[in-house]
């Protein structure tokens, strides 16, 4: 699947860091931004399948202090600094049974890697980007932040919208010295766990495709008959990277399939 012409180089020079870079979105964009000509650092909690990355990888589990530290710290050592950073590393391990299952280290945890991570990253790596007056963060958010589905995602969904929240004052602060910040909120995207999780719900339906239906039947149904495909968040992603998007700060760009019911 091509979205692009892959001839064109116009990351060639730039230095970037995609957080949880080894599957799913993550790995779509980095590959993405480095067939552009990017050179582009990846961080997960393991790593990447042999030959699938030509990148730096940095294994570290950026949900911890300690975790965004070494991160920050490689990036520096490797490359000097990043121009572009996608805080992608997100998701949820919370039990299902709705507000009431949630323990406070259910709901630490879960900010921990959805709004925590990209906080501290930013605080490394931001000082930088002012230095040299230019720069560019993109943070992965969810359309759960506007439709929280509170029986097993409720914290996440929170620190999601908190996340926004976030990147929109962090970009009313940062404009005015180069640093452009914007965010993505994709909704249902058919990664490999996505197929996974398919897969074992077919068990239970009897076919694939009563799964896939009844998977997005369960987010209000999607216009657009299908999921999205990691390539096309990348695809978004690297407009709102590029000096394409050289006024574009403080947004939210939705990919869903036209899920949200309102404006």
């Amino acid at each position: 699947m091509a979205f692009y012409n892959a001839g064109e180089k116009e990351f060639a020079g730039k230095r970037v860091l995609v957080t949880g870079g080894t599957k799913g979105m993550g790995a779509a964009i980095a590959k993405r931004l480095a067939d552009s000509g990017a050179t582009v650092i990846i961080t997960a909690r393991s790593a990447p399948e042999p030959g699938s990355f030509p990148g730096i990888f940095v294994e570290a589990d950026i949900s911890t202090a300690e975790g965004t530290d070494k991160v920050v710290q490689e990036a520096v050592k490797c490359l000097g600094g990043v121009d572009i950073l996608v805080n992608n590393v997100g998701g949820s391990s919370a039990p299902s049974g709705g507000a009431l299952a949630l323990s406070d280290q259910d709901w630490q945890e879960t900010l921990n890697a959805n709004l925590l991570a990209s906080v501290r990253l930013d605080r490394g790596l931001l000082p930088g980007m002012v230095e040299r007056k230019s720069g560019v963060i993109i943070h992965i958010s969810s359309i759960q932040r506007r439709l929280p589905l509170y029986e097993a995602t409720l914290a996440y969904a929170a620190a999601k919208a908190a996340l926004t929240t976030y990147s929109k004052g962090l970009s009313k602060q940062f404009a005015p010295l180069g640093v452009r910040i914007n965010t993505v909120a994709p909704g249902f995207i058919q990664t490999k766990a996505a197929d996974a999780l398919i897969e074992r719900l077919s068990a239970d339906t009897g076919s694939r495709e009563t799964a896939l239906n009844a998977l997005m039947d369960s987010l209000g149904g999607i216009p657009l008959g299908r999921p999205g495909y990691p390539e096309e968040v990348a695809e978004l992603v690297a407009f709102l990277a590029s000096d394409r998007a050289a006024s574009i700060t403080g947004s939210e760009y939705v990919i869903d399939g036209g899920t949200l019911p309102a404006v």
